[in-house]
């Protein structure tokens, strides 16, 4: 593995969570293969060999507990969910070069292969537990099959994970009070022999390793609880008869535990990959067992799983280890997190059945804020984001340009780039590749977009309907400018917006794929002519929204009827977002009290309110909360001093419009000056921002 910037001369793998094969997927699950798809793309993009995988995780006890209520085999249950994944994903062209899943014959054999490997080095060993049974079923209980009191926080858990507390992960024997989900019973606990993985002496290997871990930060911070702290060693077999059997016979009663096997599905599908298109195309074993670059792309509730016991297992039997690990944050539906019992999720297949396009979900996902924090979906953001940047930039300004070169031209006038216009572009593809090595699918789409936003306002600027008559070749020099923007615009899109981009790479008259060539073809000569534009974004109307929102509502309050007290139903899988004392559904009487003294309105025009621009943020060195801001206010940049370094991810700030208070006294705080104040909402600091566009420096009034 290397530390360059990509693109680097080894081969990279870029893997996504496996989807537990237990149901539905919704928008929530996609941003995360969303992300990954975006990232692989963009790491092609730069001339990176790249090999996108994942694969279908198919055991575990959620799965068993499942089919055994449908009335089929675990398998039988898993494969349909996996069948249903395959075809799922390339409808939002999400395209992995290999999707296998768990339970085939590749990832068997691997995960055994790894298993007698960490076996032989010393790190598996046999150790007596008490383990939750089950008298009346006269059975041992495994994970989900046992619930009971966390024993770190008190809140109610499941038998591996405090799920509705600490997050935390359990081992067997460690929950409290345990109960049966079997029979509702107490169950008892009783002595078992199981397989121990010696995580804890991998204690100091971790220590540096999350040091130079690259990625997200929370996936950078987050592990360190366990690392820095008393490692504990790992059981990895549970008592159950479906999973992959413990290698051995004297272990031939035990399973592996699912997070054994489910992250050697990245390295099985890898695999799989090199034996579908040869090691001359690429070979599996350069990026896992020699020097490659391997970056996960997860859920931020598997951070655990990816930053200790995977490195930890990959050391164990000499493999390379992960380069880096973007964790993904959860996505809200009106601020709650969605809920199956309830119904309150929007539903993959539901949002092509209305008709959108993919790629408006694609972008919306990916540039909806850092991917490290928690996206709310609504339908009436979904517009807003579709109407005002897909079709009032991108789409406003390729269609313009593209039908007056078409009308005027027949296609690409004959004249040079100019070098403000190459320049620019140039700029877009600097920016794509530095979003790409600080692992920001949300920056790599927003750099095509202010790209597309410079041909709006470049074309306005020149106005070359008013220069065919009187100055016909700056007329030309001014269209041909802005065919090349749009032929950049196709090629820097594509990892985000691919079946909108290879549309616009056909209307170009653009020979071979837009998926296949780099970043330098967006300042290759654009063909000589070209047929007549369609616009390729559509408006979304008010009406529509209104519909959208009128059958959520109807489907959420069907899905509830009759549920006492609102209570979840028992395996509910909603995802917990804890909600901020400001949230907009908080009730009134949770609010500050609106000041009884006024002021005048000349008082208040005494505050001079500007739109700034982040220009950099670091956090201030000795002090928890606070954050040194350079902002560009128009007239200067400003340093300003603002307690919200724990509440925000600093390196996602740069570029952000913000409100500054200008006439506000200097201050020392920390040892550092601050010249003007940040306006933000609530305890969760909620920076104010700009609906529009607004320049730095304008006044707020």
């Amino acid at each position: 593995m290397s530390h360059e910037q990509f693109p680097t001369d080894q081969p990279a793998v870029v893997t996504c969570g496996l989807p537990y094969a237990n149901g539905d997927l919704h928008v929530g699950h996609l941003r995360t293969y969303v992300g990954g798809d975006v990232y692989s793309r963009a790491l092609r993009k730069l001339g990176q060999k790249t090999a996108f995988v994942s694969g279908s995780d198919m055991h575990g006890t959620p799965v068993a507990v499942n089919a055994e209520k449908e009335g089929v085999t675990p398998e039988e249950f898993a494969l349909d969910w996996h069948e249903t994944y395959e075809e799922t994903f390339p409808e939002f062209n999400v395209e992995f070069d290999n999707y296998g899943h768990t339970h085939d014959g590749t990832n068997t054999e691997l995960t055994k292969e790894f298993v007698r490997t960490l076996d032989e080095n010393g790190h598996v060993y046999e150790k007596t537990i008490m383990v939750a049974y089950d008298p009346e079923e006269d059975q041992y209980l495994p994970d989900r099959y046992v619930e009971g009191e966390c024993p770190y926080c008190g809140a109610k858990a499941r038998g591996d994970e405090c799920d509705e507390g600490c997050q935390r992960h359990l081992e067997p024997g460690e929950i409290v009070d345990p109960v049966s989900t079997i029979t509702g019973n107490p169950a008892e606990y009783r002595e078992r022999t199981h397989k121990f993985f010696r995580v804890s002496v991998f204690q100091e290997y971790l220590q540096e390793f999350i040091d130079r871990l690259e990625g997200t930060s929370n996936a950078q911070n987050q592990p360190r609880e366990w690392i820095e702290g008393e490692l504990q060693d790992w059981c990895i077999t549970r008592d159950m008869d479906w999973g992959i059997d413990y290698p051995g016979e004297e272990a031939e009663d035990l399973v592996l535990y699912v997070w054994v096997d489910a992250p050697i599905e990245y390295v099985s599908s890898t695999k799989q990959y090199t034996e579908r298109v040869g090691a001359e195309e690429y070979d599996w074993t350069e990026v896992w067992q020699e020097d490659g670059d391997i970056v996960h792309v997860i859920g931020r509730d598997i951070i655990q799983h990816h930053t200790v016991f995977w490195p930890a297992m990959l050391r164990g039997v000499d493999y390379e280890e992960p380069r880096a690990v973007m964790a993904s944050g959860f996505v809200t539906l009106g601020g709650k997190g969605f809920s199956t019992s309830r119904n309150r999720a929007v539903w993959a297949d539901e949002y092509l059945d209305e008709g959108f396009d993919p790629d408006l979900l694609r972008y919306y996902l990916a540039t909806n804020g850092g991917f490290q924090q928690d996206v709310d979906f609504s339908w009436s953001k979904f517009q807003e984001r579709v109407n005002g940047e897909l079709v009032g930039t991108v789409g406003n300004f390729l269609y313009r340009s593209l039908l007056f070169a078409y009308r005027n031209y027949e296609g690409t006038p004959k004249a040079a780039v100019s070098e403000e216009v190459k320049s620019r572009i140039e700029g877009a593809i600097r920016d794509f590749g530095e979003a790409v090595n600080d692992y920001s699918v949300r920056k790599a789409g927003l750099a095509t977009v202010e790209l597309a936003r410079f041909g709006n306002e470049y074309i306005q600027r020149n106005e070359p309907w008013k220069l065919t008559d009187e100055e016909p070749e700056k007329a030309a020099q001014v269209i041909r400018d802005c065919v090349q923007i749009a032929k950049a615009v196709a090629v820097l899109f594509e990892p985000v917006a691919p079946g909108k981009s290879e549309r616009l790479w056909d209307a170009l008259g653009e020979k071979g794929s837009v998926h296949d060539v780099e970043v330098h073809a967006a300042l290759d000569a654009p063909p000589a002519s070209f047929e007549e534009p369609t616009e390729l974004f559509e408006k979304i109307e008010d009406e529509r929204v209104e519909e959208l929102n009128e059958k959520l509502d109807e489907r959420v309050a069907e899905a509830t009827a009759g549920e006492e007290g609102g209570a979840e139903e028992e395996g509910d899988e909603e995802v917990e977002i804890e909600e901020p004392e400001t949230d907009a559904h908080a009730d009134a009487g949770d609010l500050e009290p609106i000041a009884e003294d006024r002021i005048s309105f000349d008082e208040f025009q005494a505050l001079d309110l500007r739109v700034g621009e982040v220009v950099s943020a670091e956090g201030v060195d000795g002090a928890d909360k606070l954050a040194k801001l350079e902002v560009d206010i128009g007239h200067e940049v400003r340093q300003i001093v603002a307690g919200i370094k724990q509440l925000h991810d600093l390196d996602e700030l740069p570029g952000k419009r913000v409100v500054v208070v200008a006439n506000l006294e200097k201050a020392e705080l920390f040892g550092v000056e601050s010249n003007g104040m940040l306006l933000a909402a609530g305890e969760q600091a909620d920076i104010l921002t700009t609906h529009g566009d607004s320049v730095p420096g304008t006044k707020v009034r």
